[in-house]
């Protein structure tokens, strides 16, 4: 305890010259580091071990605690000795976090216990990735760093396949609460100026010749836009969700500077850059449903390093890593499910069973990408 106080108080900086990262970036550094040892080797669905169960919960209370402290005036009625009313200011937890802290511990509740759930499960088992060929089960997309999964013949039984989609739409449930979250966490903090510098005059030269023209075009489409732009990669995702974000911000910067100079151009071209500007909102909410496990964008960790709330920096940190662990689950359970599926359309299957109930999986998950705790 007293060394992790130590490094929160030097702000990471162990020299003691005072150079080190303020409060907030110091605290969401502890809970993401945190979360990326605790739930780094969780590869299996299965509890938490007891010591890293414990450690999660003492070390996120000891970083809750701060948020205990920051708080607000509010107005109160207060009744005097002599029987008369009066109004008084009393202070109380800020209203984002009085919100949203019991939300998050919440969440946090709900995936350990769905770790919990498959205690006693005996349908489906994990195979060591160093194993034998002949001994190894399924593994998704060549995942060679982890374990793979193997079900009995024919797949999970009818009931135990209900209870893993019931599992997956819990997580399923704490991913898109805390990504809810994050985003409005992220919405709230400003834009630093050193990203502002960083851009360039227009959108045209950030989104590029061909993506400008796709979001302008007088008929727009997002689904059509995303079939037609490169997702083959995460890099390319995150390339254009960067390209994106700078755009918004690149017209909206414009739109302000012609609101305080209205003379200076017109109504219509204001009209245009706020279309411009819901389109791209529109895409980027888009990439933000279908790749949930997506590492930060130039935009968000510029946010991050820059924030010097330290309420906004625990919801921040607290609810990307419950959004990236969330996922994490998600994954692990469609790896159990895509293992049933082979198994069901296997040829022995077919021999004694006709037609099988397919499961889904995300455009992530057969991409083979995977959530990693300490990038999110």
């Amino acid at each position: 305890m007293k060394e992790k106080f130590s490094k929160l108080l030097l702000g990471e900086d162990m020299s003691g010259g005072g150079k080190g990262v303020s409060s907030a970036l110091a605290l969401s550094n502890v809970i993401t580091n945190l979360a990326a040892s605790v739930f780094g080797e969780q590869h299996k669905l299965a509890p938490m071990k007891e010591d890293s169960r414990k450690r999660w919960r003492k070390e996120v209370d000891w970083v809750l605690s701060v948020t205990n402290h920051i708080v607000e005036f509010v107005p109160v009625q207060h009744t005097a000795r002599d029987g008369s009313n009066m109004e008084i200011m009393v202070t109380k937890q800020r209203k984002d976090l009085l919100m949203n802290i019991p939300a998050l511990k919440k969440l946090d509740k709900m995936l350990t216990d769905c770790l919990d759930n498959f205690k006693d499960q005996k349908e489906f088992w994990y195979v060591s990735k160093d194993a034998n060929e002949s001994e190894k089960g399924v593994q998704r997309n060549d995942k060679w760093w982890l374990p793979t999964v193997k079900v009995p013949p024919g797949g999970l039984s009818d009931d135990s396949r209900k209870w893993m989609q019931k599992q997956k739409d819990c997580a399923n449930q704490v991913l898109k609460a805390s990504m809810a979250i994050n985003a409005e966490v992220l919405a709230q903090m400003d834009i630093p100026e050193t990203y502002m510098e960083s851009l360039p005059k227009n959108a045209r030269d950030s989104l590029g010749e061909t993506i400008y023209k796709s979001i302008t075009v007088e008929f727009f489409d997002s689904g059509q836009f995303l079939a037609f732009v490169d997702l083959s990669s995460e890099h390319k995702i995150l390339d254009l969700k960067n390209k994106i974000e700078a755009s918004m911000i690149i017209w909206k910067r414009k739109m302000h500077q012609k609101e305080s100079r209205a003379s200076w151009g017109s109504s219509a071209k204001m009209e245009r850059r706020e279309l411009f500007e819901e389109r791209a909102e529109t895409i980027l909410l888009l990439l933000k449903q279908r790749f949930p496990g997506l590492p930060q964008s130039s935009l968000d960790m510029s946010k991050i390093e820059s924030n010097k709330d330290v309420g906004h920096a625990v919801l921040e940190s607290y609810s990307r890593v419950l959004e990236s662990l969330a996922n994490t689950v998600m994954n692990r359970i469609e790896d159990v499910l895509y293992a049933d599926e082979l198994a069901q359309n296997s040829p022995e299957s077919n021999n004694t069973e006709s037609g099988h109930t397919p499961t889904s999986t995300t455009i992530s998950d057969f991409m083979g990408w995977e959530a990693d705790e300490g990038e999110t």
